[in-house]
């Protein structure tokens, strides 16, 4: 097929390396500037430099709100559009340009996990699997019919990390299989059942702060989730911001006041959790394993050499 490509970092790379492997014909690719932002720094293979080295014309565009845009989509003439990875919403007069529309590649099992850092998001919340999804791209952000999901397994030790290069690996087959359908004829359209939605914001410094109200099966979750290279989870202790690399659930149940330096156990150093800690009824978040500002790592028996004291949002 005759394809477009909107796409940005390594799941819009992979999708380009997609096209060019199953022998369609790109026409045209339309990607992000390179950015400062801490998430898109990361996983960030370059959209533009595999294009350019299989000499596809490439758009730069933080927004595809111009009338140059357009007009180089109507002359690629595509039949389609391929996206994955484009930062923003894509206006009626692209999406529905191409004869098959625009096909989104997103990192979830649509309809739970619409809009940004979904793999992320589902590991904090604790889902059983994460996955892909190839769906038909409407007027609503992620929310048009679907034609193909992939999903993988969550382990109760996987990492963001961890699981970022096990759906990665589905962007490949799943664009493959996709554009063989839609080409064959045989493409079958599920609407999305909208009962099940849910929609995450881009995430930010700020939601890697920890809160200490949490239940520590939620802030281990947070740890995991927040694992090198992303931005780690963060507190501070006496006025250092530390970085919680490696972390785990207490055995015992521990009682008093959120982010309280309770006691050693095992490995690790018990911090108080959870809004009903003073019931004594929950566990600790047993942290094991600390990073300094300065990039020091440290177990946490040695960090914390005296107990007591808090661990707070704010220095």
């Amino acid at each position: 097929m005759r394809v477009a490509m909107f796409g940005y970092q390594t799941w819009g790379h992979r999708t380009l390396q997609a096209l060019f492997d199953a022998g369609h014909e790109v026409a045209l690719v339309v990607t992000h500037p390179a950015s400062d932002h801490a998430y898109e720094k990361i996983w960030d293979d370059s959209v533009a430099e595999l294009a350019g080295k299989h000499g596809v014309p490439v758009l730069l565009r933080r927004r595809p709100d111009d009338e140059e845009l357009l007009t180089a989509l109507r002359d690629a003439a595509p039949e389609i559009i391929v996206a994955n990875n484009w930062r923003t919403w894509l206006p009626p007069e692209i999406f529905g340009l191409p004869p098959h529309g625009t096909l989104n590649i997103h990192d979830s099992l649509l309809p739970a996990y619409a809009g940004f850092s979904p793999i992320i998001w589902a590991l904090i919340n604790g889902e059983r699997q994460v996955g892909v999804t190839a769906h038909r791209m409407d007027a609503a952000l992620d929310a048009g019919d679907i034609l193909l999901q992939h999903a993988v397994p969550v382990g109760p030790r996987d990492t963001a990390t961890d699981l970022f290069h096990r759906t990665v690996d589905l962007i490949g087959p799943i664009v493959r299989d996709s554009l063989d359908l839609i080409a064959s004829g045989r493409a079958r359209w599920t609407p999305q059942d909208r009962s099940r939605a849910s929609f995450f914001h881009k995430r930010s410094l700020e939601d890697s702060r920890i809160d200490w109200s949490w239940p520590a099966e939620d802030l281990e979750r947070l740890v995991r989730a927040q694992s090198d290279p992303y931005p780690n989870a963060f507190t501070h202790y006496r006025g250092e911001r530390v970085r919680i690399v490696e972390a785990g659930i207490s055995e015992g149940l521990y009682g008093g006041t959120p982010g309280r330096v309770f006691i050693p156990e095992g490995d690790g150093v018990v911090i108080v959790a959870g809004a009903d800690a003073r019931r004594g009824r929950g566990h600790g978040l047993l942290v094991r394993k600390v990073r300094r500002e300065d990039g020091t790592e440290l177990p946490a028996r040695e960090f914390f050499r005296t107990m007591g004291g808090y661990l707070t949002a704010r220095p």
